[in-house]
């Protein structure tokens, strides 16, 4: 396990118990199982892009503001090899914080990596309400926000709120190579 997982592992148990949850309580609030829990927490698994949607809707956190608990202090330039990479194998998804969120700044810009035939749900917003602006650069996304739908090409923008359910899904002979932009 990389050591980026293994703190963001030792923040989740952080954000539990800081919060006053019990195991039960947390699996309760995000749907996420017990034992689950447990295994993130002592860091025996990686947490999955849905787990940790999931995390973050009970914390009333984004996930780049999570991933913004486990980096280092805030440096203005950020340079590429520096920048924090963090993989779901079980999706296939690929997550670089191209700018590292910092608490004194309010926009964010991740770059992600969805492989072929590769699907993330999340059952609701992290943060509701908050300002997406994806912007698609290689290959081709299918966007569901709650009950629209949305085919993505490469140089395409999609702006929305999020309030409900999402779903990003590429088909079995396209990847996706997007930014996104949080505000």
């Amino acid at each position: 396990m990389s050591d980026l997982s293994t703190r963001l592992s030792q923040r989740i148990k952080q954000l539990r118990q800081d919060n006053g949850y019990s195991l039960d309580d947390l699996a309760t609030r995000s749907g996420v199982s017990r034992a689950s829990l447990s295994r993130l927490e002592k860091a025996e698994v990686s947490p999955t892009a849905e787990v940790l949607g999931k995390l973050c809707a009970a914390y009333g956190l984004s996930m780049s503001r999570l991933m913004a608990m486990v980096e280092d202090q805030f440096e203005p330039l950020v340079c590429e090899h520096d920048q924090p990479i963090w993989r779901d194998r079980n999706s296939g998804f690929t997550r670089t914080n191209v700018s590292p969120p910092a608490m004194a700044l309010k926009g964010e810009v991740i770059r992600c990596s969805l492989g072929p035939g590769r699907e993330i749900i999340y059952d609701q917003p992290s943060v509701v309400g908050l300002e997406h602006h994806l912007i698609m650069q290689e290959g081709e996304l299918e966007v569901q926000l709650g009950d629209q739908t949305f085919l993505l090409k490469a140089g395409d923008c999609l702006r929305y709120q999020l309030y409900a359910a999402s779903r990003f899904k590429t088909n079995s002979s396209n990847h996706a190579t997007y930014l996104l932009v949080l505000i």
